[in-house]
């Protein structure tokens, strides 16, 4: 075996670049011939399966796993460790990711213009994203290469995630974010689980020009989404999501764009499910992005899909302001295959759609929330049919930004911004909370009054 492959079970995963297909070393993040970047393949597949089973094979064996109590199983990333890297057992850390639920949304589903729609909440992740289902995978191999310092550029959600699996695995952390551009909610969570917090005077952007050479200076490793033991751990949602679906795909599913890992992960997950015949037909993916933060968009739209248009970006939707996307090559290839499409949303429609989402019972963070904001669009252009199923992937919390929802209900999120003068359409979901004499009377005719307007609707 070829030291620039590494076994899992009976087949062999190989680094190979996306653009010119050359092999690389295991622990390379781009080609060194070309600087594209890397995604791992399973060459053995063709010939025997994962670790020499078929689909239905591993369909039994991954449902039988749900009802053990080793904690590889109790994950569900790593209960689908056959379609992974291999990472041997003492070295996995694992905090019980993944095994997110699936919801019905009637009520967005009606203001969308769709009969069937769910969400998968990767949100309910320990952290409260979906990057811990890409970070067990990849501080795991962290740690098997012996490393013991990780490190990542973060706009919150992926800095709140490599500590906390730094944390579990005994690995020292370094985060660099960029200086008022993130969520406090998230900043809390690298702080309290131990990593050292560095605020540069930059965007993401420049955050992670600052890392690369960090990385090329000193024994630390990256776990940006350019990682791809990061896309390996990210593809077991959609793994997860046809196991829900009774591996019938749905018509459409639907990713917020921005750093476009993850459309990139979802995408590579669906190629290699009917590869492996799990599935006969890919559902159509869809990227959305912020008005404000649209490089895909602007990259298909002004140049084909040939060159990337970096943009500076601006959007409320914190985790998704990123201007020049690592991902977007893989991202391209994954809407093109899928014969997905791409959309742009407004900050107001962002925050609507967001507030709607809340009022299922379900929440979500503003950058989830452009899902449903681009859902409408695609309706109304007639690309989203009435009755297709479709999947919102909700990646991230409602409390990762709890300080937009508290404006939001208060009324002044978009004061002093020049989305001010269209915001008066977000009234009817706003609940400003009310104040009230302390007495029973008071609270009693609010309750009436508040019946009454219900029997309205």
């Amino acid at each position: 075996m070829s030291e620039q492959a590494v076994k899992t079970g009976q087949s062999v995963s190989e680094l190979r670049c996306i653009g010119c297909c050359r092999i690389a070393l295991p622990d390379r993040f781009r080609c060194e011939h070309c600087r594209d970047l890397l995604e791992i393949v399973f060459p053995g597949w063709d010939e025997q399966g994962p670790a020499g089973l078929n689909a239905e094979g591993l369909k039994q064996l991954w449902a039988e796993r749900q009802s053990s109590f080793d904690p590889a199983d109790r994950s569900g990333v790593w209960r689908f460790r056959e379609i992974l890297p291999e990472i041997t057992t003492q070295e996995i850390i694992t905090i019980k990711e993944g095994n997110t639920p699936v919801y019905e949304l009637a009520h967005c589903a009606k203001s969308a213009g769709v009969q069937q729609l769910f969400a998968k909440h990767q949100g309910m992740n320990p952290t409260g994203s979906f990057k811990d289902t890409g970070m067990t995978v990849a501080a795991s191999f962290a740690r098997q290469a012996g490393y013991r310092w990780v490190a990542c550029a973060s706009t919150g959600n992926t800095s709140a995630s490599m500590a906390a699996y730094a944390a579990r695995g005994g690995l020292h952390s370094l985060v660099l974010i960029p200086e008022g551009k993130i969520s406090w909610s998230k900043l809390s969570q690298s702080l309290d689980y131990g990593a050292i917090t560095c605020q540069l005077k930059t965007d993401f952007d420049g955050c992670v020009r600052v890392l690369n050479e960090v990385v090329q200076k000193m024994p630390v490793y990256l776990l940006n989404s350019v990682n791809p033991y990061r896309i390996e751990g990210q593809k077991t949602v959609a793994f997860e999501l046809l196991e829900q679906f009774g591996w019938e795909p749905p018509d459409h599913i639907i990713v917020p764009g921005g750093n476009l890992a993850n459309s990139s992960a979802i995408g590579k997950a669906l190629r290699e499910m009917k590869q492996l015949g799990f599935i006969s037909r890919l559902p159509k993916i869809s990227v959305i992005q912020a008005e404000g933060a649209n490089p895909l968009i602007r990259t298909i739209r002004e140049t084909g899909g040939e060159k990337l248009v970096p943009v500076q970006a601006e959007t409320m939707a914190t985790a998704i302001r990123i201007g020049n996307p690592a991902s977007w090559k893989k991202a391209l290839r994954v809407i093109r295959e899928s014969e997905g499409t791409v959309e742009q949303v407004t900050e107001i429609e962002i925050a609507l759609a967001k507030a709607e989402i809340g009022a299922e019972g379900i929440g979500c963070e503003p950058a989830s929330a452009v899902t449903l904001a681009g859902l409408k669009k695609l309706v109304k252009q007639g690309f989203v049919k009435a009755n297709e199923r479709v999947v919102l992937i909700l990646t991230g919390h409602a409390l990762k930004d709890a300080e937009f929802t508290l404006k939001f209900h208060r009324g002044d999120l978009f004061v002093g911004t020049p989305f001010e003068s269209q915001s008066e359409v977000l009234q009817s979901q706003q609940r400003t909370p009310l104040v009230l004499e302390p007495n029973v009377d008071a609270v009693i005719h609010l309750l009436r009054t508040a019946e009454h307007g219900h029997k309205k609707d």
